[in-house]
């Protein structure tokens, strides 16, 4: 577990969640999967997913620390008038997912470069051709409708109903949303369908045909590296280079 957690706690709720969503935004400016200050992540707090947590407007990812995120109530639209409220699209965005995707604790939007550009593709998909396909392939839906910002309850409440029990879509001509019960599944997830995605668009570039795997491959699949690969590992270490070169993100 990362050094900072165990550090003398400020007496501020959810700390160690505030601290985990921090490192996932200072993570994604370093491995170039932001949009600056137009992209958001949130984190329900409570059971119902009413309350959760989610970064200001117009922070720099590379800026957020654990204490700047906002608590908000989705049931509340005063929350709207806070200082630093969030801009309406995430408001809508996040508010509808948490109320009506149970896994969806930890919702991450973004534009990284190459599932963005997926979104651009007509009939952009990924396809069954790396390791990664094999796991990712049933967890992935596209949102072939989008047509623009998410600015009222309707466009999130359908976002919410196509989402499902996905955990990545693939929105058109706009970027990715990625969900899970955690900050680290969530982020490791998002790592891992980038990646994914950038070997695709990579080898179609060179200009070779992409190999297919067998569809039966699939049935029981868990990842290429083990049986579980280990989202919480995986943060961990990534927070140990945080407490090392950037600890004011767990401040």
């Amino acid at each position: 577990m990362s050094a900072s957690l165990e550090a003398i706690r400020p007496n501020i709720d959810h700390w160690d969640e505030r601290v985990d969503l921090a490192a996932a935004f200072r993570w994604t400016v370093r491995l170039n999967m932001h949009e600056g200050v137009a992209n958001h992540f949130s984190l329900a707090v409570s059971d119902d997913g009413q309350k959760f947590l989610m970064n200001p407007n117009q922070r720099h990812f590379s800026r957020i620390k654990a204490s700047d995120l906002l608590l908000l109530d989705a049931g509340n639209p005063a929350a709207m008038d806070q200082p630093d409220a969030p801009d309406p699209t995430a408001w809508f965005l996040h508010g509808a997912l948490h109320r009506h995707v149970p896994q969806a604790r930890c919702v991450m939007h973004v534009h990284p470069p190459y599932l963005t550009a997926l979104s651009l593709m007509e009939g952009g998909r990924l396809e069954l051709s790396h390791h990664n396909d094999l796991v990712l392939d049933d967890r992935i839906v596209y949102d072939d409708e989008a047509h623009g910002p998410v600015h009222d309850n309707d466009e999130g409440d359908r976002i919410a109903r196509l989402m499902g029990d996905k955990t990545i879509m693939v929105m058109a001509n706009h970027g990715v949303t990625v969900v899970g019960p955690t900050v680290h599944d969530a982020f490791d997830e998002l790592y891992l369908a980038e990646r994914t995605c950038m070997y695709q668009l990579t080898a179609r570039m060179a200009g070779g045909t992409l190999r297919r795997q067998p569809d039966q491959l699939r049935q029981g699949y868990r990842g290429a590296w083990s049986d579980r690969f280990d989202a919480r590992l995986h943060l961990d270490a990534w927070r140990r280079l945080l407490d090392r070169e950037e600890p004011d993100y767990a401040t």
